[in-house]
């Protein structure tokens, strides 16, 4: 195959892959074409979506992530496909027809059923027998029904003697021969591409799984599993959670998992897919001499190479479906919690609770500065609980702390009381400091207090304290304090180590990138593993980045950071737009305004006749602009409208507004909640029944998803996230809640 012809044929499998995703994604194969050559190009998905608009007609973020998948699957199967024929080809076996279908197969599934019969294998029974000479005994029973088995067979008999050649094979009997054609027909059976399209499809649509306890494991440990000892429900309908768990219970021994028709179907005599079998290859119980054998051949398919192979095969597409919908969870929650409102600059204690170790205490300074650290014994066994309101009141005072920072693991309740009795004597000494308290999620606190980077940071902190210091920070910024953690440390769902971990891995780093680059960065006091986050840039770029600005002192530009090693124009150009310089040279650079846009706004300017301070804030001046005035060859109307935007409100966050909920007075337990009183609350935790609200009695309130919205609601996520206030005013009247 010449060089030309390779090219061509790439350029024909990109088209057909390009044309699939268009399909899928409902856009332009135009708008695929051009975010397929930029990813090809080093590009990034934030860069992509925020910068490239024109060139992807505007493609989001979502839409990219989800196209970035769909070309590794598709280039995947191209290259799977090429394999098969180069096989298959190579063999001698390769006619159009067969070559055709291979071409128009659109899965890798289809693509492996068509593969199988083809697919060097290991010598199997059937091959065994074939090599004996038995396949036209196999054909001849197959094709004439009328023929006696057992008198066709007596003609394979054969016994070869060493002297002959010991690699020859023995058909010593009738049945060794009869045998040998069941396994050969069976094989044949098992490796047809249409029909085990069609059982796989009866077995999916109708199929049940079933669980059943192990034998001897009833009194096992793992009574987590106790409602999966008799279980059953159809196949297709099994939500993620409990496929996980029932994967969990077999992988730990405790379960046997089958897949079969429902109860009523798989008592039928034939079985209802045995039947299917027969039909496929026309062989019907008419009372012919070989019927029965036949029949008897398609039940041995059936039960020994079909069904346990379907079985595996459906169980690995439920068990792929929801790790899917689980690791799309996780990222979700991994995303609420990166996005959190930010706190922003103010004095924060941090509280990590324990009881036996005492609870670890950190405060640091508006900047996230360590300031002070110590350890109290409020809970048991020491209860020296006046001695830790003291200590937590001085720190309070020194310090001028405004917020405290409470974790939400062991003790988290009650050390939460505490800090709540600390707030009550602040106030009643110091009526003008507003200290105020918020649980937040410590996952991944103790991860971070034994990393590298924690070392190094707090080489001569105890490791206890420093998840302390992580617990305050994280109010004061979740995002920069977060990304110092793998993802797969904070905690992001139950079942988080029994999917794919590679899969899990690339969707977490998706979304820190994704947050990362929606907030923008602060190039001048960012942490090495913020900067690792930006487009464009890693891990030794970003600590580059910090050795220079160590070196050399504050980044006065942008164009500044291409004297730092290794950070060439193409870098530059992926993460300039996202990295932010405040008090710089120009006002622009802590903007989200592209350097490479940088010409645009001096046109806008120019219109005006003022400068950038008097316009970059100020919305009113750019009142009577349209987008359509500045746009050219280069940057067309979703970039010229990005960019009035920026300046209307330049570097805009994305996260919400930092809030907090005022708890009512006098309403401190349960025994002083009233029917019909409208509390305002910090949702906790979102579940899909509903959202566990804290409105300050430690315990927090459940309001059911039915009572989240005067509408229907599927995904409580929709209405509200963890960490922020609920409801507004105008619709919290409406809810209804208890208190579980």
């Amino acid at each position: 195959m010449t060089s030309s012809t390779i090219s061509a044929v790439s350029e024909a499998v990109q088209r057909k892959i390009i044309n699939a995703i268009a399909t899928e994604l409902s856009v332009a194969p135009q708008q695929v074409s051009a975010a397929v050559a930029l990813l090809d190009d080093g590009a990034t998905v934030p860069f992509i979506a925020r910068y490239r608009k024109e060139a992807t007609g505007n493609l989001d973020d979502t839409q990219l992530r989800l196209l970035e998948e769909r070309l590794i699957y598709l280039r995947e199967l191209e290259e799977r496909r090429q394999v098969i024929l180069t096989s298959i080809g190579e063999q001698g076996k390769l006619s159009d027809e067969l070559r055709y279908i291979i071409e128009q197969a659109a899965t890798k599934q289809l693509l492996e059923d068509i593969y199988l019969p083809y697919k060097p294998k290991r010598r199997t029974r059937a091959q065994i027998a074939r090599e004996a000479g038995l396949e036209p005994l196999a054909d001849t029973l197959l094709t004439d029904p009328t023929c006696d088995p057992e008198q066709e067979a007596a003609n394979y008999i054969k016994v070869v003697s060493a002297a002959e050649g010991v690699e020859a094979i023995n058909v010593p009997d009738v049945k060794t021969a009869l045998e040998g054609a069941r396994d050969i027909l069976a094989e044949r059976f098992a490796e047809t591409a249409k029909l085990l399209a069609i059982l796989r499809n009866k077995l999916w649509q109708e199929g049940v799984v079933t669980s059943v306890v192990v034998a001897g494991q009833e009194m096992s440990e793992e009574e987590k599993f106790r409602d999966y000892y008799a279980y059953a429900e159809p196949v297709r309908l099994i939500p993620s959670h409990r496929a996980l768990a029932l994967f969990r219970g077999r992988a730990l021994g405790v379960l046997r998992i089958d897949l079969d028709l429902d109860e009523t179907s798989r008592e039928v005599i034939p079985h209802p897919c045995v039947a299917m079998i027969a039909a496929h290859f026309k062989i019907e119980n008419r009372g012919r001499k070989a019927d029965k054998w036949l029949g008897d051949v398609c039940q041995w398919a059936w039960r020994v190479k079909v069904h346990p192979h379907l079985t595996a095969e459906l169980l690995l597409q439920v068990r792929e479906a929801a790790e899917t919908e689980a690791i799309r969870i996780f990222s979700r929650n991994l995303r609420e919690l990166l996005l959190a409102a930010p706190a922003g600059p103010k004095a924060v204690l941090g509280l990590d609770p324990g009881y036996r170790t005492g609870c670890k205490v950190a405060v640091v300074d508006a900047t996230g500065k360590l300031l002070e650290t110590t350890t109290i014994y409020p809970h048991q066994p020491q209860s020296n609980w006046q001695g830790s309101l003291a200590s937590i009141v001085q720190l309070v005072l020194r310090h001028g702390v405004e917020l405290i920072s409470i974790g939400n693991g062991t003790a988290s309740r009650e050390t939460d009381k505490l800090a709540t009795e600390v707030i009550r004597l602040v106030a009643e000494q110091h009526p003008e400091l507003k200290l105020i308290k918020l649980v937040v999620s410590e996952a991944g606190a103790s991860v971070y207090s034994a990393s590298a980077l924690a070392a190094a940071e707090f080489s001569n902190l105890d490791v206890s304290l420093r998840g302390a210091v992580s617990i305050a920070r994280r109010l004061q910024d979740p995002l920069a304090e977060l990304v110092k953690i793998e993802p797969k440390s904070i905690g992001v769902g139950q079942y988080q180590h029994d999917v794919n971990q590679r899969t899990l891995a690339r969707s977490l780093a998706a979304t820190v990138e994704d947050c990362v680059n929606a907030v923008g960065v602060d190039v001048n006091t960012a942490s090495a593993p913020l900067l690792a986050q930006v487009s464009g840039l890693n891990r030794v770029l970003a600590q580059n980045i910090v050795s220079y600005r160590d070196a050399h002192g504050r980044f006065p530009n942008r164009r500044t950071i291409l004297k730092v090693p290794r950070v060439g124009e193409k870098t530059f150009e992926q993460a300039a737009g996202f990295l932010r310089i405040n008090d710089g040279d120009n006002p622009l650079d802590r903007s989200a305004v592209h350097p490479e846009a940088y010409p645009v706004v001096e046109r806008i300017l120019a219109r005006l006749s003022k400068g950038i301070g008097q316009v970059m804030g100020h919305p009113e001046t750019l009142k009577g602009l349209t987008a359509e005035e500045f746009t050219d060859e280069t940057f067309g109307l979703p970039t010229v409208r990005d960019i009035l935007s920026e300046l209307e409100k330049p570097g805009r966050d994305p996260r919400p507004e930092f809030k907090t909920a005022t708890f009512q007075e006098g309403i401190e337990s349960l025994t002083d909640l009233q029917s019909g009183m409208i509390l305002e609350g910090v949702v906790t935790n979102v579940a899909a029944f509903g959202a566990f609200v804290d409105i300050g009695v430690h315990q927090d309130g459940l309001v059911h998803v039915s009572s989240l919205a005067n509408k229907f609601i599927k995904d409580p996520h929709s209405i509200v996230n963890k960490h922020t206030k609920p409801f507004s005013d105008n619709n919290l009247q409406e809810l209804s809640g208890s208190v579980p």
